[in-house]
């Protein structure tokens, strides 16, 4: 008997049925992508035409079949520099294919989240991919666990959402 091949991140997007969601808990994932983009935000450039192409194509096919796709982003106030970037250009460009952003601001309050929680991606509330990060925002990697540990991610995703505005309305008091 073969054993089934490792899932990947890649896999998990390519054959989700219902919903992805992503929680993020860093202040800056400059090192990770969009790094041109970042840069052109941080030189007050305009946004390029085509930033985040390939993402907002994906987002639109998963929305368009009915799929979920959707992220609280934990964080405190005064932004970081890459988070007035992800939230004023990435956000608010992602909305338009359909993906929903929550925020979950602990400026005035203690997270409701465990401290050793970190950025993950849960898949169908039965695959969850935790992330690892350098201090600096480089991506490493995504260990997709299995399947007996989703409850866990679970309980985080329902309990980050439970205290999370939607991201329209907390950009509409706090965009910097």
């Amino acid at each position: 008997m073969t054993s089934p091949a490792p899932r990947t991140l890649g896999d998990l997007f390519d054959t989700f049925q219902r919903e992805a969601f992503r929680l993020e808990t860093l202040d800056d994932y400059s090192r990770s992508g969009s790094v041109d983009a970042y840069r052109a935000f941080v030189d007050g450039q305009d946004m390029p035409g085509d930033y985040n192409a390939d993402w907002l194509d994906e987002i639109r096919t998963h929305v368009g079949s009915g799929r979920r796709v959707y992220r609280v982003h934990v964080l405190a106030r005064p932004l970081t520099p890459y988070l007035r970037f992800e939230l004023g250009w990435g956000y608010a460009t992602n909305a338009t294919a359909g993906e929903e952003f929550f925020i979950l601001d602990v400026t005035d309050r203690p997270s409701p989240l465990p401290s050793e929680v970190g950025d993950f991606w849960l898949f169908d509330s039965t695959t969850a991919a935790p992330m690892d990060y350098t201090d600096d925002g480089k991506f490493l990697r995504a260990d997709v666990l299995p399947d007996e540990r989703a409850a866990e991610f679970v309980d985080y995703r329902d309990t980050a959402l439970a205290h999370a505005e939607p991201f329209a309305d907390w950009w509409a008091k706090h965009a910097e």
